[in-house]
């Protein structure tokens, strides 16, 4: 059974779902002309909350729902998964994450933008939003919106919960001596206390937890750089050569070919900020706003930091300190979560371990808590509001059980179901990018709405 799992999750995360993702973001980037670049800075300026209007429609802030995108995305694919990616893709494959982060801010851009366009408000004020609500209002295909949900419900029992508190649950037995299903048990009870209070306790939790941690994480791996600043100049050619031309096998690294190097690059790259998946419309959905443009200039911001930024931050430390040429005691090369601990380790004895593992604690009960709202979404489409409080419930039911069992099988299946997410949000995107673009030159063509601070409820 297990063998059979395994190829299902090679199959579908395989070449086909691979181009299909970063084609996706080629084409958008193309359609809106790079607006990832030309409005960079603007999109900065919105989240900051300079044109925020508190009677628009909505739950939550622009930063706010940011924040519980970025809380679900920065994850253990930013500690564990760049450790995987460069120890079997090579150096080289950090710099095809950066592409595959540049081309998913357009994707980003999309899917938060349809969202907004389509989202459902309900009659108490709260809303719903997501690729299943695009997929059924402006593709007309509910059958496609009914399997996405499906898909997100399932996956987020897996990928946003178990796995997540089996991430939390090792590093807090490994350095603090807590047993895992204790751990799995505080986890449960602090999640259930944020999540019964909807999206709009997510986001302001999240909207504190996220800056706290990628800070502490980044400044962590900036101190580890800077003891290593004559590495740099070497760090940065070995990523672009080995880019390019694959990387020979030194000590105890594998070696890789270039086409490694894309191939890990990409799927790590999209595993980390999700550009694609179509999760994080889900949270940038609930934006209180009426121009959905704007929460798409916010939402491309996502894939910047999650991997531009703080997985870069991981792949520098390990090709800086040297970490990828490294052995076990057995004489086999580290990857993922060893690999990351063991570069920080030799960058900064002592305390660097424990930097990953509270990297790793925090990303990974964040994602726990935002994951849940995904899933939450999914099953109002999917069942009604009435069946909302029954998931939670049982969310929180597993996290335990996640923090106390092996979990390769479940780690294994959610995957398969991330990626079959993406399939039904990928034909949405593609078929109603003429919206996307035609909102695009709208809202850029009125001077007014750019700098529009007023609301439609105040007319």
């Amino acid at each position: 059974m297990n063998d059979l799992i395994n190829s299902v999750d090679s199959f579908v995360w395989g070449p086909f779902t691979i181009v299909l993702l970063v084609g996706t973001g080629i084409l958008i980037t193309l359609l809106v002309r790079a607006i990832q670049i030309r409005k960079f800075g603007y999109a900065w300026k919105l989240l900051s909350g300079k044109y925020d209007n508190p009677k628009d429609e909505g739950e939550i802030t622009h930063f706010q729902a940011l924040s519980a995108a970025l809380s679900a995305t920065i994850g253990t694919g930013n500690i564990a998964g760049v450790g995987t990616a460069i120890a079997i893709g090579g150096p080289g494959a950090l710099f095809w994450m950066w592409v595959t982060a540049f081309v998913g801010m357009a994707t980003k851009y999309a899917e938060a933008l349809l969202s907004l366009n389509f989202r459902k408000v309900h009659k108490d004020g709260s809303v719903s939003g997501g690729p299943m609500y695009y997929l059924e209002k402006g593709l007309g295909q509910k059958w496609l919106a009914m399997l996405f949900a499906l898909f997100a419900a399932i996956a987020s029992f897996g990928i946003g919960n178990m796995v997540q508190a089996n991430s939390v649950a090792e590093p807090a037995l490994k350095y603090f001596h807590i047993p895992k299903i204790a751990t799995g048990i505080i986890i449960a009870l602090l999640v259930f206390a944020v999540i019964i209070g909807g999206i709009k306790r997510i986001g302001s939790v999240a909207s504190r937890i996220v800056p706290f941690m990628c800070i502490f994480y980044v400044l962590g791996s900036l101190v580890v750089i800077f003891l290593h600043l004559n590495s740099i100049p070497h760090a940065f050619a070995v990523i672009f050569h080995d880019a390019f031309s694959g990387t020979a096998a030194t000590g105890g690294f594998a070696g890789s070919v270039v086409a490694q190097a894309i191939r890990f690059g990409v799927a790590r790259g999209v595993f980390s900020n999700e550009a694609g998946l179509g999760s994080a419309p889900i949270a940038h959905g609930a934006a209180r706003t009426k121009y959905p443009v704007r929460e798409g200039l916010v939402a491309m911001l996502g894939p910047f930091i999650d991997t531009i930024v703080v997985c870069s931050m991981t792949g520098l430390v390990i090709v800086t300190t040297g970490a990828f040429t490294q052995v076990d005691a057995a004489g086999k090369a580290l990857t993922g979560a060893n690999l990351t601990a063991k570069a920080f380790n030799l960058g900064l004895p002592g305390p660097g371990e424990y930097i990953v593992a509270f990297g790793i604690i925090f990303f990974a009960l964040s994602t726990i808590i935002s994951w849940s709202y995904y899933g939450d979404r999914a099953v109002e489409y999917l069942l009604g509001s009435k069946f909302v409080l029954p998931y939670r419930i049982l969310y929180c039911i597993l996290i335990p059980v996640g923090a106390a069992t092996t979990l390769e099988t479940i780690w294994n299946i959610s995957d398969i179901f991330n990626a079959l997410m993406a399939l039904p949000n990928l034909i949405g995107l593609i078929l109603l990018s003429g919206t996307v673009v035609k909102m695009t030159k709208d809202y850029f063509s009125d001077p007014k709405k750019i700098t529009d601070t007023s609301s439609t409820l105040d007319v």
